[in-house]
């Protein structure tokens, strides 16, 4: 990459800020009385006396991070912290039934979009270091991380997805899903289940960029505005279309086109090309595959947007350990931890000075990554974005399975979310 990751960073999350989060941005005037007080609390916390803790992460490379900064945490401070496995996009819904009844976890993952749903219900306690974010962490992460001037996570990751493919089976990723259907021609053998591109094509992540290369959006006014619903508008429709159109070259029903399936087919060399993220690619190269990341290919001339998101941690407003739990997240997300987590699991730490580090911005994969968060939006955080997943979601599995139409389906979604929106009233 010619560029340095700074500099690419710093033009994706300006046009991040513009175009993603429902909050305000977190005012960076704050005076230096102030930005001493808050240091000084912090060297001054100590974990309570007896205290010990539970983290909620997903499994894989995320969940194997988090055991190492258990065990050194524990090292640090004495205090044991035990890891439990929970998908990083259920969190927000687990802590909610199991928080009050005192057997939650202290310390959540959890993707920035959850944010107005942890607030709303009372489920998170704020930064309790907030002055360090807000110096060391680049602008995207702060904000999505903060809400109306309030920080309240821990960011550690940046993240969007991409093509990754497999140098074997194809030397250059393809620049066109053009490219993609003619290699398919070649390649493909359902009968063998080999194919040149494979996605969870249900899961609204994936599949919104479809809708995204030709105009189409979640929420107006930069993601704020929750009456304003772009997701079937002309462009939007006319993505879906060709979303449709790829069922020639993955012949397959949606439920078997499910995110464990193509996942697998991939790691054993059945597949061609995959699109995901980079939580990915630990488990691709332990399975012998020599992976290559790239952009979304474009079709008939535009380019795919896709989400992005930032990663972070929250304590819990159920935690009997308030102290301990606030030092466990402010210890994982230092600058020293934050890079083991990058050696493994590769996702990007939104960190300002870890962007220049060799071992980040001289890593072809995360090249590939950052290619594509210049065409990349963040998820809106306003609490309804959470009305938006599942209907999204049966909209593509219904287009793609050839049960309705994509206006019809997207037209379909539109009216669930305004109704499930209006019942929030």
């Amino acid at each position: 990459m010619k560029k340095s990751l700074a500099i690419i960073l710093s033009t994706v999350l300006v046009t991040s800020l513009m175009t993603g989060c429902a909050k305000k941005p977190v005012e960076e005037s704050e005076t230096e009385s102030n930005a001493q007080t808050n240091t000084e609390a912090k060297a001054e916390l100590k974990p309570e006396e007896g205290a010990s803790l539970v983290v909620w992460e997903s499994e894989g490379a995320e969940g194997e991070y988090m055991k190492y900064a258990a065990q050194e945490f524990e090292k640090k401070y004495g205090v044991k912290v035990k890891y439990e496995a929970v998908d990083h996009i259920a969190t927000a819904g687990k802590l909610q039934q199991d928080g009050p009844a005192g057997v939650g976890a202290d310390v959540i993952s959890a993707p920035h979009d959850n944010l107005g749903k942890l607030i709303a219900a009372g489920l998170i306690r704020p930064n309790n270091n907030p002055d360090r974010i807000k110096k060391d962490f680049i602008d995207a992460a702060v904000n999505g991380v903060s809400m109306d001037g309030t920080v309240y996570g821990y960011p550690t990751a940046i993240e969007t997805y991409g093509l990754i493919y497999n140098k074997a089976l194809i030397k250059e990723a393809p620049a066109t899903y053009e490219q993609i259907i003619e290699f398919a021609k070649t390649f493909n053998n359902p009968k063998e289940k080999k194919y040149a591109l494979l996605w969870n094509v249900g899961d609204a992540y994936f599949s919104y960029s479809f809708l995204s290369a030709n105009g189409g959006y979640v929420f107006g006014k930069n993601g704020t505005d929750k009456n304003d619903l772009g997701l079937n508008n002309e462009g939007a429709i006319k993505g879906a279309e060709f979303f449709k159109s790829l069922n020639s070259i993955i012949p397959l029903k949606q439920k078997d086109a499910n995110y464990q399936l193509v996942d697998g087919l991939f790691s054993t060399g059945k597949a061609a090309m995959i699109i995901n993220g980079p939580w990915a690619l630990e488990g691709y190269k332990k399975a012998g595959i020599d992976v290559g990341v790239a952009k979304l290919p474009t079709f008939e001339g535009k380019q795919p947007v896709s989400f992005s998101g930032i990663r972070s941690l929250f304590v819990s407003s159920f935690t009997k350990y308030p102290n301990a739990a606030a030092l466990f997240a402010d210890f994982v997300t230092s600058d020293e931890m934050l890079l083991k987590r990058f050696e493994m699991t590769k996702q990007l730490p939104p960190v300002k000075t870890l962007a220049e580090k060799e071992e980040i911005k001289n890593d072809p994969l995360v090249a590939g990554f950052m290619d594509q968060t210049q065409f990349a939006q963040p998820m809106p955080s306003i609490p309804q974005m959470s009305l938006v997943w599942d209907p999204l979601a049966a909209a593509f599995s219904t287009i793609w399975d050839g049960k309705q139409e994509p206006k019809a389906a997207l037209d379909k979604a539109v009216q669930t979310i305004k109704d499930a929106i209006a019942a929030q009233k």
